[in-house]
């Protein structure tokens, strides 16, 4: 009999060794360990075999007690379901007490896009910083996610392309880069990053490797000097992917190079081309 403790750290152990991200992990364990403590303490439970449906039933009506939006949920629960399968594929557990447990309904928000207006002030702002400006413009002109930029090494930029190396579960692809990206990119690489010992293409001052919540709050810094609300820095690769749609890019084109796993992902984008007020007519491969 395996505690929930100890099956946690056999199941994270199991997310490392298939390449998940550390970010990846904390939030599964983070989601876990919230189980866990109510377990213990509402139900007295400690052990994966003592866990039922209606356990898991009861921490899903406390966390809606508790204002937890349906999103958030249902986040917590996907966690909890992939805990349980490991479990019971790995022999812990004969049951699944997860399985019948639903997903709470919620809409998801539609993505959003920058207007032309918002991305020029956006380059504005950030005129004077040539690693943001690179990093927004591989974001807006290439679609790069901000791990990739974070992952990003010196060997996989070429003449017109960078190289989107293997992780988590996204295989390797090449993004072509238009000319403002590319002289971005190369602007910072001669004039700012120098010749540092990191594999790594973009580095703080001291040489060190520019993680994602450095380039997250790197960019949130412009997006408040250039007034732009309510938007996320994953919005600069929204708008990429809907522009691209809207200057008639095929979409298994665009899904191959944003590396969306399904196509139906990059679907879901195609109902902003038909909003009046994004759409006005503008026709734009290179933003």
């Amino acid at each position: 009999m395996i505690t929930l403790i100890d099956a946690l750290n056999q199941f994270s152990k199991s997310l490392s060794s298939n390449g998940k991200s550390i970010n990846t992990i904390v939030a599964y364990k983070g989601d876990i360990n919230q189980l866990i403590r109510f377990l213990l303490d509402k139900e007295k439970v400690e052990n994966v075999e003592a866990v039922t449906v209606k356990s898991i039933e009861s921490f899903k009506k406390d966390l809606t007690d508790n204002g937890y939006t349906a999103k958030s949920i249902s986040r917590k629960l996907n966690s909890i379901k992939n805990y349980f399968s490991f479990l019971k594929t790995e022999g812990k557990c004969d049951i699944n007490p997860s399985s019948e447990v639903k997903h709470p309904k919620y809409e998801n928000e539609a993505p959003k896009i920058l207007k032309a207006v918002e991305y020029r002030s956006l380059r504005d702002a950030c005129r004077n910083d040539i690693r943001a400006t690179a990093i927004v413009e591989l974001m807006l002109q290439a679609g790069l996610r901000i791990k990739e930029i974070e992952n990003m090494k010196m060997s996989d930029v070429k003449d017109n392309e960078v190289v989107i190396e293997t992780y988590e579960s996204h295989p390797t692809r090449n993004v072509p880069l238009n000319n403002s990206a590319k002289m971005a990119l190369k602007r910072y690489i001669e004039e700012i990053r120098g010749e540092s010992k990191s594999k790594n293409v973009f580095i703080t001052k001291t040489g060190r490797i520019l993680l994602a919540r450095n380039i997250r709050s790197l960019l949130d810094r412009y997006f408040t000097k250039a007034d732009i609300k309510d938007i996320k820095v994953n919005d600069l690769r929204n708008t990429f992917i809907v522009y691209q749609l809207k200057a008639g890019v095929p979409i298994d084109v665009v899904s191959q190079v944003c590396g969306h796993k399904r196509i139906s992902t990059t679907e879901k984008y195609l109902d902003l081309i038909d909003n009046k007020e994004e759409t006005r007519g503008i026709k734009l491969k290179e933003l």
